[in-house]
């Protein structure tokens, strides 16, 4: 990372991942990049999203399972400075499709109960219905940064780490 004194740790680029309300998914088919946004959660130390079983983001993972996902929150322009204080967190990792059929349920349910809550005693009604036609792909992360652009009430562009 370049710009060092933005940087953040390991905790806060994880609490980035959880508070996104999306990521953007990139992979390499062949010599061009490919990028989706995807809705993701967490499990520890490994991520989940669903998908359909076929469509590009699974003909390129089966070609090459490497995986870098950004993911920006708090995103708030600073005119008087003509910048932007953000948080963000960038992952890279292994993806893989979820084959259990357990696993698959509960990354599935953890998806549901960040994006669905108000719905979820619906939730073993859709497992039921859909099951057979979604997939669940899981990341393993690798690595994980944390960068934040962020102003105290002084003025001042906090630095690495530091909280008002």
């Amino acid at each position: 990372m370049r710009r060092k004194d933005r940087e953040m740790n390991k905790d806060f680029a994880l609490s980035v991942l959880d508070k996104a309300p999306f990521v953007t998914l990139s992979m390499v088919n062949e010599d061009k990049p490919y990028s989706v946004p995807v809705s993701i959660v967490r499990d520890n130390n490994v991520l989940y999203f669903h998908c359909a079983f076929e469509g590009s983001k699974i003909d390129i993972l089966n070609k090459n399972n490497n995986i870098t996902l950004t993911a920006v929150s708090k995103c708030k322009p600073r005119p008087v400075d003509f910048t932007l204080e953000y948080e963000s967190a960038v992952v890279n990792g292994k993806g893989a499709l979820v084959t259990d059929e357990d696993e698959k349920i509960h990354a599935l349910k953890l998806i549901c109960e960040r994006y669905a809550l108000s719905n979820i005693e619906n939730f073993d009604n859709a497992i039921s219905r859909s099951l057979h036609r979604t997939n669940v792909i899981k990341i393993n992360i690798e690595e994980i940064y944390g960068k934040r652009k962020k102003y105290g009430s002084d003025g001042k562009e906090l630095k690495f780490g530091k909280d008002e």
